[in-house]
């Protein structure tokens, strides 16, 4: 099936109260920039408040499908001295199948990234057959009590695990339940579990392999994660669907995402050459 995009992201953007007012944040906010920087064509499906201010942010990255909804996703993180806390204030109405658009559900690549369990990973891999999927697992893994406050959720779905091609998500998510990366590898066929500026590892069909960051002086952590997960299967295209290849660019355009804040933090076009070209000459 032929579709009017190449990639299709599926998630909430965010509200980030931060001092001085909202920001805009997600996993598809720093994804779909960096889709662009490789050149792709994006359609974005999310869920915000009518006449959201921040999507405006988005548009010059692809084009955005949104599920009205009373209320944008909205966290706060507050310190004290027990460190940082993370509050859901609202949430954005859930997103399913029937929501993408026709003529963008034959994307050839699908970027799954949940920021409040606000999809059905089985039901959207079930109806996308055909495409390569990544789910960004951290959002499958929040739950919230009623005063809001974030805590872990070990989420595991054996089927949709069958179903997607490739999982991502940082060791920080997992603290609370470190066991769940041996569950994971026994099943998923591309796992990739961050670990910040120490690379990662990379599991294909379970055997592990590390892939490297290099060293920067960070400015801003901010997005890093959604940048590398972004960047891994923007790449395959390039690289010929070799994941273990793409996790290594990945992982050096995480680390320039961090000298930067905001939607800047999304690689440029001549980064990606670069790397691109250094991966070419190394082989």
């Amino acid at each position: 099936m032929s579709s009017a995009i190449d990639y299709l992201l599926i998630g909430h953007m965010t509200v980030d109260l931060v001092p001085g007012g909202r920001m805009l944040g997600g996993t598809i906010s720093y994804a779909a920039p960096t889709y662009a920087a490789f050149g792709h064509s994006v359609g974005i499906v999310t869920s915000a408040a009518h006449n959201e201010p921040l999507l405006r942010q988005l548009k010059p990255f692809g084009k955005l499908a949104v599920v009205p909804s009373d209320e944008s996703l909205t966290y706060e993180n507050v310190y004290n001295d027990h460190g940082r806390q993370q509050f859901v204030r609202a949430t954005a109405r859930a997103l399913r199948y029937v929501d993408i658009p026709v003529g963008w559900a034959g994307a050839p690549y699908v970027h799954l990234g949940p920021l409040a369990a606000e999809i059905n990973p089985r039901e959207l891999a079930k109806n996308l057959p055909e495409a390569t999927i990544m789910l960004t697992l951290q959002g499958m893994m929040r739950r919230w009590e009623a005063d809001g406050m974030v805590k872990f959720r070990r989420w595991f779905d054996r089927a949709a695990l069958e179903r997607i091609d490739i999982i991502v998500y940082s060791e920080e998510d997992i603290v609370e339940y470190p066991q769940l990366t041996d569950e994971m590898r026994r099943i998923c066929k591309h796992l990739v579990v961050t670990n910040g500026r120490n690379g990662g590892t990379y599991y294909h069909d379970g055997v592990a392999m590390h892939y490297d960051s290099i060293p920067v002086m960070p400015r801003d952590l901010t997005g890093a994660g959604d940048v590398f997960a972004a960047s891994l299967l923007g790449a395959l295209p390039w690289l010929n669907h070799d994941v273990a290849q793409a996790a290594q660019l990945a992982g050096k355009l995480a680390a320039y995402s961090v000298t930067r804040s905001g939607l800047d933090s999304a690689p440029t076009a001549a980064e990606i050459e670069a790397e691109l070209r250094h991966i070419s000459q190394d082989n």
